[in-house]
């Protein structure tokens, strides 16, 4: 996370460094133009003059079809306008200018500024060369390194910058081949909206993701009570389904009131937007992970396979939900033997629950040993209560043993990117292998997980969102209106 991160940083500051350079190259000239219409019979170029010959001077003065191009160097910085002058020395256009320290000329008109056609191709530049890199950081992500939250941010930032650069682009190519009509000030709106326009692109994936996942839910419901953790995919849904429509209202409708009311409003609606866009890339971002990690078949040369384990029945027999997860080791104990001639030790990893007769990995441990795998190669972890615990205790008994190298650790295909996760917090270079369940159970689980990800990381999650919304929400407030 912290090479791209200094990686992103550099290019911003090598693309600064370009504009700065082309800016000395070049000088500090603005172009600005006006429309003109030379009198009949007359090839003449009206008079312009400048209301303050101290802060800017007329470079130059050329008509082409119906447009008239000034150009000016700033002088000093200063505010300071140039008129248009008919026949009679009336004043036929009127274009105000500022001039900053930087001696960077500003048209108040049309929101143009010296060198802001550069500006807009670097931005571009940036965003897509940003997506490329987030796109890199997650496709280099393999073995037990892909387990990490960074990985998640990586493909949920890289939709976002994706997103964000094209929209960039055809601002930029609309601005380039339609300069008149659209001008800088269509050029900030477009910026200041990038999140209600990528809220407004996604919108269609949007609806089919909520109601995949309210059916998936409701079909859940009819096999199992409901609980808070079986209806968390159809509150989701309901959430992401309203806040999107909330979303798209406030950034579609008309609004009528003072410059700084609208600013205000615009702040509020960027602001929002920015946040349910963010939640949106992250859910997102997971949902690929989840899938990859699910997918993910791991190479058959590892001598430890942790179970981790769930609940089991009454009287000792495996659910299909816990019987899955030992079929998969069991599946990888045997491949590991027919490739390298090894014995892998299974680790079942549980302790004894409230209503439970035994320890998990007692049950698992009966349940190896009916399938055929020899006693001495099974390490029960009995005291584990949560997944952490199933890791960071069957690491230890991997050192009491005298095991040691890369792991693979089996349970149930939605769960294996989050446990990923805790294996590495636990110490372990470890991989995951998934076994399946049924389709309606699939995709509330994953969002009981999406919610996990996010609740272990709020402080920095909360860090993230202040700093967008200030970004978006300041950018509103000063630009717009």
């Amino acid at each position: 996370m912290r090479r791209y991160t200094r990686r992103v940083l550099t290019l911003a500051l090598g693309l600064l460094a370009v504009f700065i350079v082309a800016r000395l190259l070049m000088g500090g000239n603005y172009r600005t133009g006006v429309t003109w219409h030379p009198l009949p019979g007359s090839d003449s170029l009206p008079a312009v003059r400048t209301e303050d010959p101290e802060i800017v001077r007329i470079e130059n003065i050329f008509a082409e079809g119906d447009r008239l191009y000034i150009d000016v160097a700033p002088l000093k910085k200063g505010k300071t306008a140039l008129r248009l002058l008919g026949q009679n020395g009336e004043t036929m256009d009127y274009i105000p200018l500022v001039v900053d320290r930087f001696r960077t000329v500003y048209n108040e008109e049309t929101g143009g500024f010296t060198g802001d056609i550069a500006v807009m191709i670097l931005l571009t530049v940036f965003l897509l060369a940003v997506s490329a890199m987030m796109l890199h950081g997650f496709r280099s992500a393999k073995g037990s390194a892909f387990y990490a939250y960074s990985t998640v941010f990586y493909i949920g930032f890289f939709f976002f910058a994706l997103l964000t650069g094209l929209t960039m682009l055809n601002i930029t190519l609309r601005h380039l081949v339609m300069r008149e009509e659209y001008s800088m000030l269509s050029v900030y709106y477009s910026l200041c909206n990038a999140s209600p326009t990528f809220l407004l692109y996604t919108s269609p994936l949007l609806v089919i993701f909520c109601l995949s996942l309210a059916v998936s839910n409701i079909a859940l419901l009819r096999h199992n009570r409901p609980r808070i953790q079986n209806v968390l995919g159809l509150l989701v849904s309901v959430l992401f389904l309203f806040g999107g429509a909330f979303g798209l209202w406030l950034s579609h409708r008309n609004f009528v009131g003072s410059v700084s009311a609208y600013r205000l409003h615009s702040a509020v609606e960027n602001v929002y937007c920015t946040v349910y866009v963010y939640f949106e890339c992250i859910l997102a971002g997971a949902a690929v992970c989840a899938v990859k990690a699910a997918r993910h078949c791991p190479p058959e040369d590892r001598d430890v396979i942790i179970i981790l384990g769930c609940w089991f029945r009454e009287d000792g027999s495996l659910p299909p939900l816990l019987r899955g997860r030992v079929d998969r080791a069991l599946e990888y104990w045997r491949r590991h033997l027919a490739q390298t001639g090894r014995k892998a030790y299974l680790i079942p990893s549980g302790g004894q629950g409230k209503n439970e007769s035994m320890p998990e990995a007692e049950a698992m441990k009966a349940y190896l040993i009916d399938q055929g795998i020899p006693e001495e190669l099974i390490l029960p972890e009995t005291r584990s209560a949560d997944t952490l615990q199933n890791l960071s205790f069957s690491r230890k008994i991997m050192e009491e043993n005298g095991l040691s190298g890369d792991v693979i650790f089996s349970t149930t295909n939605y769960h294996v990117f989050r446990s990923g996760l805790w294996a590495a917090e636990a110490g372990l270079r470890a991989e995951g292998i998934g076994s399946r369940t049924k389709w309606w159970f699939w995709p509330n689980a994953f969002i009981r997980e999406w919610i996990s990800l996010i609740v272990n990381r709020w402080k920095q999650e909360l860090v993230l969102l202040v700093l967008l919304a200030f970004f978006f929400g300041l950018l509103s407030m000063t630009i717009i209106g």
